[in-house]
């Protein structure tokens, strides 16, 4: 099991290109199925020993343990990938896990903050020193562009065309695109790297990172996090605001005011237009507003 473990995830990063997170996450997903299997059977099975009861087991389990359902169907899925590719290799006669089916999801609809404290929260950093400055810089761009934190992070100087208002993202699955960034996050990006001090053993050029900690070195997601968690307290507002949404935010403000889903769903760099649609559950202001303008019996 192991040795098919192994190979699988080589293949990922060597064939599929995954990026280290996806492999981190499969690891992850077989190490604990991995676990189950070997206190079930008494010793570690192949995968060819693997039956489609044993993985209902594996699933009950996971219920029983509490795990989301989006936990749940996220470690479906990998083993599905998994057993595809040992049934290729031969490590498998068969894919145990091809019968089993996801859990339905819960429709939680996304938390986001209004425009109004949208905008308490970016006016909060302070402009006297660096790290406000760059505090800002952070809040404007994720929220202009929509960003995922991880994307944030790993933008670099040559990544902006200021001249355009554009930036370039490396999304999901090493997906780039062109992402819009909108006159204030633009200008907050340009005094921050007016005052940023970047670490001697950082990229130079157009390599360099555009968001540094106090060190000079490339800001983690952590760091980010833990600052805006800073201004919630600062502010006052919700604390189950997270960096992720400013990105809800960002899609239900855009559809608020008449923006299309395929529009939002190419600034967002979702794949699935089914991704994108949870946010017409939170956009009620626009629909109603459509609504009450367009039927003839509306009012």
């Amino acid at each position: 099991m192991q040795l098919a473990i192994s190979r699988f995830l080589r293949y990922l990063l060597v064939e599929r290109n995954s990026s280290e997170l996806t492999i981190k996450s499969y690891r992850e997903d077989l190490t604990a199925l991995d676990q189950y299997l070997t206190e079930s059977f008494g010793h570690t099975p192949e995968p060819g020993e693997i039956t489609p009861l044993d993985l209902r087991g594996y699933v009950a389990a996971m219920h029983e343990a509490g795990y989301a359902k989006t936990s749940v169907a996220r470690r479906l899925a990998s083993l599905r990938s998994f057993f595809r590719f040992a049934q290729r290799e031969g490590y498998a006669q068969t894919n145990p896990a091809k019968p089993l089916r996801n859990p339905r999801p819960d429709r939680n609809l996304p938390h986001f903050l209004t425009t109004e404290e949208i905008g308490t929260l970016l006016d909060s950093p302070p402009s006297d020193n660096p790290s406000g400055l760059r505090d800002r810089a952070i809040l404007e761009t994720m929220y202009s562009a929509g960003l995922r934190v991880s994307e944030l992070v790993g933008i670099n100087d040559g990544d902006l065309d200021f001249e355009g208002g554009l930036v370039r993202i490396r999304g999901k699955g090493r997906r780039e695109r062109l992402a819009p960034l909108g006159s204030f996050a633009l200008q907050a990006i340009q005094r921050w790297q007016g005052c940023r001090q970047v670490a001697s053993d950082q990229p130079k050029g157009p390599e360099m990172p555009l968001f540094v900690n106090r060190f000079g070195r490339r800001l983690t997601t952590r760091s980010v996090g833990r600052m805006l968690e800073k201004y919630l307290k600062i502010t006052g507002l919700d604390l189950r605001t997270s960096p992720h949404t400013l990105r809800h935010s960002f899609a239900t403000h855009l559809l608020d005011r008449g923006a299309d889903i395929r529009s939002v769903q190419e600034l967002l760099g979702h794949k699935s237009l089914v991704t994108t649609q949870i946010y017409t559950h939170v956009s009620t202001a626009g629909l109603r507003e459509v609504y009450d303008r367009a039927h003839p019996r509306a009012n």
